[in-house]
């Protein structure tokens, strides 16, 4: 069974840089594509970045490209987000979670992931 667990979050000024890891402790999660989405007080849960089950494909939105980058290490049931020149407007609650069936593509929906984690926060200071 998948069990997501995020940590890393914290607070930064802004221009700083957090690194966000996501372990599955139930060591399953390297066949699947997973993602990270935000979520910022009295907004809808956002997509931040996804990577397929290899590595090979990811996807950003667009409010992150060129600033967040998306990683897996498979042998560690890891994926990671490392964040680079935070902004305020990136403060939000970071979550990941592992798509619905193994070996798909990246997909950008929420509803194509399941099995969210507790979430860690991010708080970026002006």
């Amino acid at each position: 069974q998948v069990r997501l667990v995020e940590s890393g979050g914290g607070l930064v000024q802004a221009g700083g840089s957090l690194g966000l890891s996501c372990l599955d402790s139930g060591g399953i999660i390297s066949r699947y594509a997973m993602a990270w989405f935000r979520q910022a007080p009295g907004k809808e849960r956002e997509f931040v970045a996804a990577i397929n089950w290899t590595g090979g494909s990811t996807s950003y939105g667009d409010s992150v490209k060129g600033r967040f980058t998306i990683s897996r290490d498979n042998a560690k049931n890891t994926v990671y987000l490392q964040m680079n020149s935070l902004e305020p407007e990136d403060t939000a609650v970071y979550y990941c979670g592992r798509g619905r069936f193994m070996h798909s593509r990246v997909e950008v929906t929420e509803g194509d992931y399941t099995d969210w984690g507790q979430g860690t926060q991010v708080t970026v200071s002006s």
